[in-house]
């Protein structure tokens, strides 16, 4: 049965264009050059409240569990947040110019994050404090932990480095002709790399050869997800074509092209794109969201996107950004409280 894309949840997010996206089993946050990260509750479908602690454009958000968020921006900082009574844990001054992508190890005792000082620091969470610091030759823009914790992979511009967690030493490079956009571990030993130039492509980390490669879309790439659901593998891709794709992939048959399960056309420049699993529902179909953002144009419009169901508003206005006074860089008070 083919499998259809049907919109579901519509919210005018921020006031500015989405910059992260991130999905815990009840939630959804985005991140914004707004400077805020606005919190959605997917089982009630409303708006939660937004956290305010950032100065400067939210980079990276990544949820580790149910009971913790780590936020990345402009401003060098780290945020651990506590998701129960959305307040910030910790701040850390994390890197002296921007932070570019942060990755919790699935431990949940370690971080990894890049900035624009070229460096790549690992985190103890425990503890709260940095515990290694790698200089690097350029600034990284994606890091990213395997499934499995044994290794990590870095993304300067067109060229991923993998590490290995017990050596910290680099285990291989995989080099594309254009600039990596995004990445994601399909299995402990399998990326997929997309970009700029429509392609996606499945390696090897251990060979760093190519396995697969097929044209996704018709304009660069801008973000992929994945996800299992009753023992099927699916790929999501958002571009700035306006399209997301949801592909059937077969982890047996890996350097056979996936097959197209659906698509839609939101007719929003996408930035970024998650997948939310609704765990409670009995349902096959319809059972899983993806929350998409889209670019603030003039004439575009942001989004938030589920596996078969997409939502969008209408235009963001851009002279409506908000000034955050310093007084207010904690949790928004109005934030609404489970009724006993």
């Amino acid at each position: 049965q083919p499998w259809t894309v049907v919109p579901d949840f519509t919210h005018h997010a921020h006031s500015a264009s989405l910059s992260a996206v991130a999905v815990n089993n009840r939630y959804v946050v985005t991140g914004s050059r707004d400077e805020t990260i606005q919190i959605y509750d997917m089982k009630k479908k409303i708006e939660h409240g937004a956290l305010l602690q950032h100065n400067g454009t939210i980079t990276c958000l990544e949820f580790y569990g149910t009971a913790h968020l780590l936020s990345g921006a402009e401003d060098g900082q780290i945020c651990i947040w506590n998701t129960k009574r959305w307040e910030c844990l910790k701040s850390i001054k994390a890197h002296k110019g921007h932070v570019t992508s942060l990755s919790i190890h699935p431990s949940g005792k370690l971080a990894l994050s890049v900035g624009t000082d070229k460096t790549l620091r690992t985190w103890n969470l425990v503890e709260g404090r940095s515990a290694f610091i790698k200089n690097l030759k350029q600034n990284a823009h994606i890091i990213k932990w395997s499934p499995d914790g044994a290794r990590y992979v870095t993304v300067i511009t067109n060229k991923v480095d993998i590490y290995k967690l017990d050596t910290a030493s680099i285990t291989g490079t995989i080099t594309t002709e254009k600039r990596i956009s995004s990445l994601r571990f399909i299995t402990d030993s399998i990326l997929a790399i997309a970009g700029d130039d429509e392609m996606i492509r499945f390696y090897s980390c251990d060979s760093q050869k190519c396995l697969c490669e097929f044209k996704g879309h018709e304009n660069r790439i801008k973000d992929i997800y994945s996800f299992e659901r009753e023992g099927q593998h699916v790929i999501v891709t958002a571009s700035s074509d306006g399209y997301i794709k949801m592909w059937n992939l077969d982890l047996n048959k890996i350097t056979d092209v996936p097959s197209l399960l659906c698509e839609v056309n939101t007719k929003a420049r996408l930035t970024c794109l998650a997948v939310w699993l609704d765990q409670a529902s009995d349902m096959k179909e319809n059972s899983n969201m993806a929350a998409t953002s889209s670019q603030a144009n003039e004439d575009e419009k942001s989004s938030i996107v589920r596996k078969s169901e997409v939502c969008w508003t209408d235009n963001i206005d851009k002279t409506r950004k908000r000034k955050i006074a310093p007084e207010k860089q904690k949790l928004k008070a109005s934030l609404r409280k489970k009724k006993k």
